[in-house]
């Protein structure tokens, strides 16, 4: 059975992130979502909060799970017999930014890294920009699954 592991903040999870967790498992047997803490981030949302929604996301989709990664992802890759990373790219400084991580990765424990190309009717859709505009009193209902836009609300509003 072939194992991947798409990791991220999700901060909160996207359409884009449902979309590459979809084409992933088409690639592999199983997909384990994996969410992490960026340390260079501060998140909008909690790390329970973030596995619940992308859990809910994810629902319809056979064969993708959700965990929470504690410590290195190359371990939890390990732990689960992982043999892939997925990533996704929206285009060029995304590869220029994920392919040192895959280069260490693979030097740490022989994982390697496949990287997917965002679907174009989303590769304007990041995390960080989501976050923005809902900060700012925007509709970010066209970009993120059902559930997503009610806990953030709740998150800026401290409740």
């Amino acid at each position: 059975m072939s194992i991947a592991v798409l990791p991220g903040s999700f901060d909160p999870v996207t359409l884009g992130h449902v979309d590459i967790a979809t084409r992933a498992r088409t690639l592999f047997d199983r997909v384990i979502i994996g969410v992490a803490h960026n340390s260079t981030k501060t998140p909008l949302l909690d790390a329970h909060a973030r596995v619940e929604l992308a859990r809910d996301a994810t629902e319809h989709l056979a064969g993708v799970s959700v965990e929470l990664v504690d410590g290195l992802l190359v371990d939890f890759c390990s732990s689960l017999g992982a043999t892939a990373i997925v990533k996704g790219l929206r285009g060029g400084s995304d590869y220029d930014y994920e392919r040192p991580m895959a280069l260490m990765n693979r030097s740490l424990t022989g994982v390697e890294t496949v990287f997917i190309t965002g679907d174009n009717a989303l590769s304007h859709v990041a995390s960080s920009l989501v976050r923005d505009v809902a900060r700012h009193g925007g509709d970010i209902s066209p970009y993120v699954p059902p559930g997503v836009v009610a806990a953030v609300r709740r998150a800026l509003a401290g409740t």
